[in-house]
Protein backbone atom coordinates (compact mmCIF):
# COMPACT_ATOMS: atom_id res chain seq x y z
CA UNK A 1 0.00 0.00 0.00
CA UNK A 2 2.83 2.77 0.77
CA UNK A 3 4.27 2.40 -3.05
CA UNK A 4 0.69 2.06 -4.11
CA UNK A 5 0.33 5.75 -2.15
CA UNK A 6 3.68 7.22 -3.56
CA UNK A 7 2.34 6.43 -7.04
CA UNK A 8 -0.53 8.24 -6.53
CA UNK A 9 1.41 11.07 -5.16
CA UNK A 10 3.86 11.41 -7.76
CA UNK A 11 1.31 10.92 -10.74
CA UNK A 12 -0.86 13.38 -9.02
CA UNK A 13 2.06 15.60 -8.50
CA UNK A 14 3.03 15.24 -11.89
CA UNK A 15 -0.38 15.91 -12.90
CA UNK A 16 -0.79 19.08 -11.21
CA UNK A 17 2.90 20.63 -12.48
CA UNK A 18 2.48 19.53 -15.68
CA UNK A 19 -0.80 20.79 -16.67
CA UNK A 20 -1.45 23.54 -14.19
CA UNK A 21 2.64 24.39 -14.86
CA UNK A 22 1.90 24.68 -18.91
CA UNK A 23 -1.11 27.33 -18.03
CA UNK A 24 0.68 29.46 -15.64
CA UNK A 25 4.28 29.58 -17.26
CA UNK A 26 3.29 28.70 -21.04
CA UNK A 27 -0.37 29.23 -21.99
CA UNK A 28 0.52 33.11 -22.40
CA UNK A 29 4.37 33.70 -22.99
CA UNK A 30 5.63 36.86 -23.59
CA UNK A 31 1.72 38.45 -23.75
CA UNK A 32 -1.05 38.15 -26.11
CA UNK A 33 -0.20 37.04 -29.53
CA UNK A 34 3.33 35.87 -28.80
CA UNK A 35 3.93 32.79 -31.09
CA UNK A 36 5.87 30.99 -28.15
CA UNK A 37 2.14 30.72 -26.24
CA UNK A 38 0.74 27.83 -26.14
CA UNK A 39 -2.51 29.14 -25.21
CA UNK A 40 -5.52 26.46 -24.69
CA UNK A 41 -4.44 24.07 -26.82
CA UNK A 42 -1.26 23.88 -25.51
CA UNK A 43 -2.30 23.35 -21.97
CA UNK A 44 -5.31 20.61 -22.95
CA UNK A 45 -2.37 18.84 -24.57
CA UNK A 46 0.03 19.08 -21.13
CA UNK A 47 -2.71 17.74 -19.13
CA UNK A 48 -3.47 14.96 -21.34
CA UNK A 49 0.26 14.02 -21.96
CA UNK A 50 0.55 14.23 -17.97
CA UNK A 51 -1.95 11.25 -17.66
CA UNK A 52 -1.07 9.59 -20.49
CA UNK A 53 2.79 9.26 -19.39
CA UNK A 54 2.35 9.00 -15.61
CA UNK A 55 -0.01 6.41 -16.29
CA UNK A 56 2.63 4.37 -18.02
CA UNK A 57 5.09 4.88 -15.88
CA UNK A 58 2.96 3.86 -12.77
CA UNK A 59 -0.43 2.47 -13.45
CA UNK A 60 0.97 -0.48 -12.92
CA UNK A 61 1.57 -0.11 -9.45
CA UNK A 62 -1.41 1.84 -8.32
CA UNK A 63 -3.73 1.96 -11.43
CA UNK A 64 -2.76 5.53 -12.23
CA UNK A 65 -6.21 7.14 -10.62
CA UNK A 66 -4.19 10.70 -10.02
CA UNK A 67 -7.68 11.73 -9.26
CA UNK A 68 -10.07 11.58 -5.97
CA UNK A 69 -13.11 11.36 -8.68
CA UNK A 70 -11.62 9.03 -10.62
CA UNK A 71 -10.58 6.63 -7.75
CA UNK A 72 -14.75 7.14 -6.60
CA UNK A 73 -15.68 6.31 -10.03
CA UNK A 74 -13.73 2.87 -10.70
CA UNK A 75 -15.23 1.80 -6.94
CA UNK A 76 -18.92 2.93 -8.53
CA UNK A 77 -18.02 0.80 -11.14
CA UNK A 78 -16.81 -2.70 -8.96
CA UNK A 79 -13.31 -1.73 -10.47
CA UNK A 80 -11.49 -0.30 -6.79
CA UNK A 81 -12.55 -1.30 -3.04
CA UNK A 82 -13.90 1.54 -0.74
CA UNK A 83 -11.36 0.52 1.95
CA UNK A 84 -8.98 2.03 -0.31
CA UNK A 85 -10.69 5.27 -1.25
CA UNK A 86 -9.24 7.66 1.52
CA UNK A 87 -6.02 7.09 1.62
CA UNK A 88 -5.90 7.17 -2.15
CA UNK A 89 -7.77 10.56 -2.08
CA UNK A 90 -5.54 11.79 0.99
CA UNK A 91 -1.84 10.77 -1.36
CA UNK A 92 -3.79 12.66 -4.14
CA UNK A 93 -4.65 15.34 -2.45
CA UNK A 94 -0.73 15.79 -1.02
CA UNK A 95 0.84 15.36 -4.83
CA UNK A 96 -1.82 18.33 -5.74
CA UNK A 97 -0.57 20.24 -3.25
CA UNK A 98 3.26 19.94 -3.55
CA UNK A 99 2.91 20.25 -7.23
CA UNK A 100 1.47 23.51 -6.24
CA UNK A 101 3.82 24.65 -3.91
CA UNK A 102 6.93 24.04 -6.21
CA UNK A 103 4.94 24.95 -9.27
CA UNK A 104 4.39 28.83 -7.03
CA UNK A 105 8.13 28.41 -6.40
CA UNK A 106 9.15 28.41 -9.95
CA UNK A 107 6.83 31.11 -10.60
CA UNK A 108 8.02 33.40 -8.24
CA UNK A 109 11.38 33.47 -9.45
CA UNK A 110 10.51 36.50 -12.33
CA UNK A 111 9.68 39.65 -10.68
CA UNK A 112 6.78 39.71 -13.49
CA UNK A 113 5.02 37.27 -11.34
CA UNK A 114 2.07 38.12 -9.86
CA UNK A 115 -1.45 36.60 -8.65
CA UNK A 116 -4.50 38.53 -8.77
CA UNK A 117 -7.29 36.97 -6.63
CA UNK A 118 -10.22 38.22 -8.54
CA UNK A 119 -9.07 37.41 -12.29
CA UNK A 120 -10.50 33.92 -13.96
CA UNK A 121 -8.06 31.17 -14.20
CA UNK A 122 -5.78 32.99 -11.79
CA UNK A 123 -2.44 30.81 -10.89
CA UNK A 124 -4.50 28.00 -13.37
CA UNK A 125 -7.21 28.01 -10.61
CA UNK A 126 -11.36 26.81 -11.54
CA UNK A 127 -13.99 28.77 -11.16
CA UNK A 128 -17.24 29.99 -12.13
CA UNK A 129 -19.16 33.30 -12.54
CA UNK A 130 -16.44 36.12 -12.67
CA UNK A 131 -14.06 33.52 -11.91
CA UNK A 132 -14.78 31.53 -14.99
CA UNK A 133 -12.30 32.05 -18.16
CA UNK A 134 -15.76 32.39 -20.29
CA UNK A 135 -17.89 34.02 -17.49
CA UNK A 136 -20.18 31.11 -17.20
CA UNK A 137 -22.28 30.71 -14.48
CA UNK A 138 -22.74 28.08 -11.50
CA UNK A 139 -25.23 26.19 -12.87
CA UNK A 140 -23.82 25.65 -16.65
CA UNK A 141 -19.94 25.07 -14.43
CA UNK A 142 -21.86 21.92 -12.74
CA UNK A 143 -23.47 20.45 -15.49
CA UNK A 144 -19.85 20.86 -17.70
CA UNK A 145 -17.79 19.32 -14.51
CA UNK A 146 -20.25 16.75 -13.94
CA UNK A 147 -20.82 15.28 -17.60
CA UNK A 148 -16.93 15.44 -18.60
CA UNK A 149 -16.01 13.77 -15.44
CA UNK A 150 -18.79 10.79 -16.31
CA UNK A 151 -17.44 10.91 -19.58
CA UNK A 152 -14.11 10.74 -18.34
CA UNK A 153 -14.59 7.60 -16.04
CA UNK A 154 -16.49 5.91 -18.75
CA UNK A 155 -13.57 6.14 -21.29
CA UNK A 156 -11.50 5.32 -18.26
CA UNK A 157 -13.49 2.14 -17.56
CA UNK A 158 -13.98 1.04 -21.17
CA UNK A 159 -10.11 1.57 -22.23
CA UNK A 160 -9.23 -0.69 -19.43
CA UNK A 161 -11.41 -3.13 -19.77
CA UNK A 162 -9.96 -6.78 -20.17
CA UNK A 163 -11.60 -6.55 -23.41
CA UNK A 164 -10.00 -3.39 -24.52
CA UNK A 165 -7.03 -3.25 -26.99
CA UNK A 166 -4.34 -4.39 -24.77
CA UNK A 167 -1.76 -1.18 -24.20
CA UNK A 168 -3.28 1.47 -25.51
CA UNK A 169 -5.56 2.85 -21.89
CA UNK A 170 -3.78 4.92 -21.13
CA UNK A 171 -3.64 6.60 -24.73
CA UNK A 172 -7.24 6.76 -24.67
CA UNK A 173 -7.69 8.31 -20.95
CA UNK A 174 -4.88 10.80 -22.36
CA UNK A 175 -6.55 11.88 -25.17
CA UNK A 176 -9.98 12.07 -23.61
CA UNK A 177 -8.55 14.60 -21.20
CA UNK A 178 -7.04 16.42 -23.70
CA UNK A 179 -10.68 16.04 -25.87
CA UNK A 180 -12.40 17.41 -22.24
CA UNK A 181 -9.91 19.93 -21.50
CA UNK A 182 -10.39 21.65 -25.30
CA UNK A 183 -14.01 21.43 -24.03
CA UNK A 184 -14.07 22.99 -20.86
CA UNK A 185 -11.45 25.55 -20.15
CA UNK A 186 -13.66 28.22 -21.08
CA UNK A 187 -16.08 27.20 -18.67
CA UNK A 188 -14.60 26.20 -15.57
CA UNK A 189 -10.61 26.17 -16.64
CA UNK A 190 -11.35 22.46 -16.33
CA UNK A 191 -11.15 20.60 -13.43
CA UNK A 192 -12.72 17.07 -13.11
CA UNK A 193 -10.25 16.26 -10.76
CA UNK A 194 -10.60 17.57 -7.38
CA UNK A 195 -6.88 17.49 -5.80
CA UNK A 196 -5.79 19.40 -9.21
CA UNK A 197 -7.88 21.95 -8.73
CA UNK A 198 -7.07 22.17 -4.30
CA UNK A 199 -3.56 21.91 -5.73
CA UNK A 200 -3.69 25.68 -7.08
CA UNK A 201 -6.90 27.01 -5.01
CA UNK A 202 -4.50 27.35 -2.25
CA UNK A 203 -2.02 29.94 -3.96
CA UNK A 204 -4.74 31.18 -5.89
CA UNK A 205 -6.95 33.52 -3.15
CA UNK A 206 -9.89 33.66 -1.32
CA UNK A 207 -12.02 33.66 -4.33
CA UNK A 208 -10.68 30.07 -5.91
CA UNK A 209 -10.92 29.02 -2.25
CA UNK A 210 -14.37 29.91 -1.70
CA UNK A 211 -15.51 28.76 -5.29
CA UNK A 212 -13.26 25.18 -4.77
CA UNK A 213 -16.40 23.14 -3.27
CA UNK A 214 -18.12 22.88 -6.80
CA UNK A 215 -14.82 21.20 -8.07
CA UNK A 216 -15.12 18.98 -5.45
CA UNK A 217 -19.07 18.16 -5.76
CA UNK A 218 -19.38 17.51 -9.62
CA UNK A 219 -16.46 16.03 -10.13
CA UNK A 220 -16.95 13.56 -7.69
CA UNK A 221 -20.85 13.21 -8.52
CA UNK A 222 -19.59 12.88 -12.33
CA UNK A 223 -17.43 10.22 -11.74
CA UNK A 224 -20.08 8.19 -9.82
CA UNK A 225 -22.50 8.86 -12.74
CA UNK A 226 -19.39 7.36 -15.15
CA UNK A 227 -19.30 4.64 -13.27
CA UNK A 228 -22.58 3.42 -12.25
CA UNK A 229 -23.37 4.00 -16.46
CA UNK A 230 -20.41 1.99 -17.23
CA UNK A 231 -21.19 -1.18 -14.73
CA UNK A 232 -25.22 -1.26 -16.13
CA UNK A 233 -23.63 -1.08 -19.74
CA UNK A 234 -21.90 -4.65 -18.99
CA UNK A 235 -18.64 -3.90 -17.17
CA UNK A 236 -18.56 -7.62 -15.47
CA UNK A 237 -15.13 -7.93 -14.98
CA UNK A 238 -15.59 -7.02 -11.12
CA UNK A 239 -13.32 -7.28 -7.81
Amino acid sequence: MIKRLGAEFIGTFWLVLGGCGSAVLAANFGGDGNPLGIGFLGVALAFGLTVLTGAYALGHISGGHFNPAVSFGLWAGGRFPARDLLPYIIAQVLGGLFAGFILWQIASGTATFAVDPNSAGAFASNGYGSHSPGGYSIAAAFLCEIVMTAMFLVVILGATHPRAPAGFGPLAIGLALTLIHLISIPVTNTSVNPARSTGVAVFAGATAMSQLWLFWVAPIAGGLLGGVIYRWLGDDDRR
